[in-house]
């Protein structure tokens, strides 16, 4: 039988305090990366939707999702991470403080000729070379981007819009990324990466950090409302770099006021529900095509920076169906009228909304959301991490009905 859900609870759990260090991701780092982003064009603080509605329908105490579509015009959060990371090369290499910092700055014509010889690499499938582009952009700074086979058009395109170099290679995400790797070793550019491997961890770091800016407004913003903070976070995961960093924000700001944190994987690149089952602590990686609607989780090699701290402190490890994210898309879109605020989800910002919605409705998952906690006293958090970033697939999902 094809299982919808499969999942791991996570032995290696460790108390708060006692799990991997969050220094990196604590509320003072987060506030610096959030003075940082404040000064960028486009900057808004983006949407935190409150599905009453839904919440009242699942049995559940709330349910927030932070919505991730509005970010910089760019359709998904990935520009956090790029710009920040983008900002603290450039800071390093001008030998300034950051937080002194800003695009405006290092456009005067003195730091531009400093700078101008910069080319940033990576690979992408989609969302974080667009956001290294468009970071690139404000700089007046070249991008090159890799994308992985089967990659979508348009966002090659999107990519392009930006002023960037863009190829869809034949191979898949991991390998993309390593051909990234040998061509800024070999032709002197930066490899902008969002996963990290021995010897190359400290862009990766500051791109985690990066991430931090929505966990903050998301903190800020249910407690402006008076909204309960969340006790469940579900936090979908490709290397882990988004995932980890969101998850240490919440745990260093909370501590054990957080009871359950859950990480979901598509079936078809679930690298850290597998590095969970083999239960040795290590992470493991998965190979193949990695076929998934959820192309911005089709990653099969961990982030071995993110992974401790996934680790210390995920207490299940979920992986799914492309059809629950797909689910997740239609119930974000269309709530039942005068309920909800309807919002657009792409395939990889949708899949906690979808996960969720099983769990509190197949009576075959009764018992694993008995586990989770989740009841009328839990309060659940969820990223929305992009929208219709594949406006042609996202159409045929909504709209079409297409069966994945």
């Amino acid at each position: 039988m094809h299982e919808l859900i499969k999942y791991q609870f996570n032995t290696r759990r460790k108390k708060y305090g006692t799990g991997a260090a969050l220094s990196l991701l604590n509320g003072n780092v987060g506030h610096e990366v959030l003075a940082f982003h404040k000064k960028l064009p486009n900057y808004a603080v983006t949407p935190l939707h409150n599905l009453a509605h839904l919440s009242r329908r699942l049995g559940l105490g709330s349910i927030h999702i932070k919505d991730e579509s509005w970010r910089f015009g760019l359709n998904a959060f990935k520009g956090l991470g790029g710009s920040y990371a983008v900002g603290k090369y450039l800071a390093d290499k001008l030998q300034c403080d950051i937080n002194s910092l800003s695009f405006a700055a290092l456009n005067t014509p003195e730091i531009k000729e400093k700078i101008k010889d910069c080319v940033f690499v990576t690979a992408t499938d989609g969302n974080h070379g667009r956001g290294v582009a468009w970071a690139a952009e404000q700089l007046g700074l070249k991008a090159v981007v890799y994308m992985p086979k089967g990659s979508s058009l348009i966002r090659a395109e999107n990519i392009r819009h930006h002023g960037a170099e863009c190829t869809i290679t034949d191979l898949n995400y991991d390998d993309a990324v390593r051909l990234a790797h040998r061509r800024a070793q070999t032709k002197g550019w930066v490899l902008l990466q969002d996963t990290a491997w021995t010897g190359y961890e400290e862009i990766p770091t500051w791109i985690m950090q990066g991430y931090m800016t929505l966990a903050v407004e998301a903190y800020e913003q249910l407690a402006e409302t008076n909204s309960p903070l969340p006790t469940h976070l579900i936090l979908q995961a490709g290397v882990g770099s988004f995932a980890g960093s969101v998850m240490g924000y919440f745990v260093e700001k909370m501590q054990e006021n957080i009871h359950n944190i859950i990480v979901v994987e598509p079936h078809q690149a679930n690298c850290l529900y597998q590095s969970a089952v083999m239960n040795d602590g290590q992470p493991h990686c998965v190979t193949g095509d990695m076929a998934t609607i959820m192309a911005g989780l089709a990653c099969g090699e961990p982030n071995i920076i993110s992974w401790p701290i996934i680790r210390d402190n995920t207490s299940c490890f979920i992986s799914a169906d492309d059809c629950l994210a797909a689910k997740g898309m239609r119930i974000s879109a269309a709530p039942r009228p005068g309920t909800d605020t309807p919002f657009i989800s792409g395939e990889s910002g949708a899949i906690g909304v979808g996960l969720l919605y099983e769990l509190m409705n197949n009576m075959h998952y009764q018992d694993l959301a008995n586990r989770l906690q989740l009841d009328a006293n839990a309060h659940v958090l969820l990223i929305s991490t992009e929208g219709d970033t594949s406006p042609d697939i996202y159409e045929d999902i909504v709209w079409n009905g297409r069966s994945v």
